[in-house]
This record gives C-alpha cells, structure tokens and sequence, in this order.
C-alpha cells in the first residue's frame, strides 16, 4: 500500500509537464516533444542524484547500521566476498544493459520489416537478459560459501 502511495507522489511532478505537452502539442507538436523529453529526462536525473545521495549519507553513517542490528547479521569471514559479489552483479547489470541496448535495437528494426521473426529475435533479447542472472547467480555463490 505504501509502494502504491509512494510512487503516485512521485508521479506528481510529472502531471503539469503532461498537461502542458497536451496543450501546446496542437500548436508546434516538434517544440512541445522535445520539451516534454526534456523535461522528463531533468525529473528523471533529478530523482536519481537524489537516490545517489542518500545511498553516499547511508554508507558515510555506518552507526544507522550497528543501530538497527544489522551489522551482526552481515557478519563475512572474508571481507572482500561482499566487494565481489557487488562487482559481479554491477558489472554483469552493466554488459547485460549493452547487449539488450543493441540486441534490442536490432530486434525492433528486424521485427518492423518481418513481424514473423518476433519469436526468434525475443531469444536472443533474452539470452542477452541471461547475462545479469549468472551475475547474479555468482553473487549468490560468493556470499554462501
């Protein structure tokens, strides 16, 4: 319920800039796009800075962690394990978003000019996909062993 409420808040900002690209679509329909992109695009990395900055305040204040208990539960003999399953998983996330970005380009214009070959193309969009799961996977061997 709270996800619900919390994502309809962050929604808000974006009601004026639709209401405005309706409004001035009619008149200069290229203006008011790029303006509309823009605009979402600024919200869109306004929002992120945001996260980034209290993930940098949650990892400069260690004592919110010990507080809530969890520094007991996260207990690694070896200290690195957790900067290696971080950076498997990063770093697969990462190679998955480029073989998608262009698996999935391809995939869009082969599908425009023969829309049988939808099947096939979404295999290899999901064998790209497949890259951050053995990331994944990696992590998840790394941390229990």
């Amino acid at each position: 319920m709270f996800l619900v409420i919390a994502v309809l808040v962050g929604l808000l900002p974006i009601i004026p800039a639709v209401i405005f690209f309706l409004k001035d679509h009619k008149n200069q329909p290229a203006k008011a796009t790029r303006t509309l992109t823009l605009g979402l695009n600024g919200f869109n990395l306004i929002v992120g800075l945001m996260v980034a900055a209290v993930g940098i305040v949650w990892l400069a204040s260690p004592s919110t962690v010990i507080a809530a208990g969890l520094a007991n539960a996260a207990t690694v003999a070896d200290p690195y394990a957790t900067l290696a399953a971080a950076l498997s998983t990063g770093l697969g996330c990462i190679g998955a978003g480029i073989a998608v970005a262009s698996t999935g380009a391809a995939s869009a214009g082969a599908i425009a000019e023969k829309p049988e070959t939808f099947g096939r193309l979404l295999i290899f969009v999901g064998m790209a996909e497949g890259v951050a799961i053995y990331g994944l996977i990696i992590a998840f061997m790394i941390l229990n062993r």
